[in-house]
């Protein structure tokens, strides 16, 4: 098959098979906090749509450019739940799909102010990239989900009528949050990864150590939504912080998948509380 020709094979509408290789679901969901934040921020309205779509477009790189990187190994592993290598999407589309969202990416974070597109375009969407290039397979795996997640507040706070950086306790949250995430997320596909040499920091602790770690990061995120921002936290925070404890004992206890759904519940209250707390 060549690059720029249609699929050959049955499969799902090209748009479908586009969004499921840029990972699409996590890349809503960073675009989607990006776009909380930014309505609870000082943002306009046109700012804040422009900080989203940046976000948005910045993530959609990263998804694509991690599905290309990842594809020898996918097709080693046989994951036939991927468009590039079941061949339902083909490889041409992808890369032209990559080029137009970089684009976008760079020219929509522009328009948010330099400082904003700085962060967004180098420590948010490059660390993404630098994970891509050779980084998931190190030690130093985590970082760039730190950096990603921990600067994804202050991309909202630089594109505002008075660019400031975010307060230490939402990027120390965000940072919390993104690892915690990291190590969730390789969690299913440690077998995988291993096989093709691929070892990161989750691969290297197991999973047991990368579960309770994980578990240690998103408590910490929860803490710091609640307890970073001036003046008492709402009545409603001391309910959530309950749950979150509840979920960790979950996940430290339980057996099966019910761990691995505990931890993440506790991430969704992470963002949650994060958004809340502006």
């Amino acid at each position: 098959m060549t690059t720029g020709a249609a699929p050959t094979r049955p499969g799902p509408p090209p748009v479908v098979a586009l969004l499921a290789a840029a990972h699409g679901g996590p890349a809503l969901a960073v675009a989607a906090v990006a776009g909380l934040l930014a309505l609870r921020g000082d943002l306009y309205p046109l700012d804040a749509a422009v900080v989203t779509a940046a976000v948005l477009a910045g993530q959609l790189t990263i998804g694509w450019g991690n599905d290309l990187r990842d594809l020898p190994r996918d097709r080693a592993v046989g994951r036939t739940g991927k468009p590039l290598v079941t061949g339902a999407l083909p490889v041409g589309w992808v890369v032209r799909a990559l080029a137009v969202a970089g684009l976008a990416c760079i020219v929509l974070s522009a328009l948010a102010g330099w400082r904003s597109a700085l962060v967004n375009v180098v420590l948010g969407a490059g660390a993404g990239h630098a994970y891509n290039l050779g980084l998931k397979a190190t030690w130093w795996s985590w970082a760039p989900y730190a950096s990603a997640f921990g600067t994804l507040p202050s991309v909202v706070t630089l594109a505002g009528p008075a660019p400031v950086w975010a307060p230490l306790w939402t990027t120390g949250a965000g940072a919390a949050l993104g690892v915690g995430a990291h190590l969730l997320n390789a969690l299913p596909d440690l077998a995988d990864d291993e096989r093709t040499g691929v070892r990161g920091l989750p691969h290297r602790l197991g999973e047991h150590l990368s579960r309770l770690l994980a578990v240690v990061l998103l408590s910490a995120a929860s803490l710091l939504a609640v307890l970073g921002p001036a003046g008492p936290p709402p009545a409603w925070a001391s309910a959530v912080l309950a749950l979150v404890a509840v979920l960790v004992v979950l996940t430290a206890a339980a057996h099966g998948r019910a761990p691995f759904r505990a931890a993440v519940a506790v991430a969704l209250l992470d963002v949650v509380l994060l958004v809340a707390a502006g």
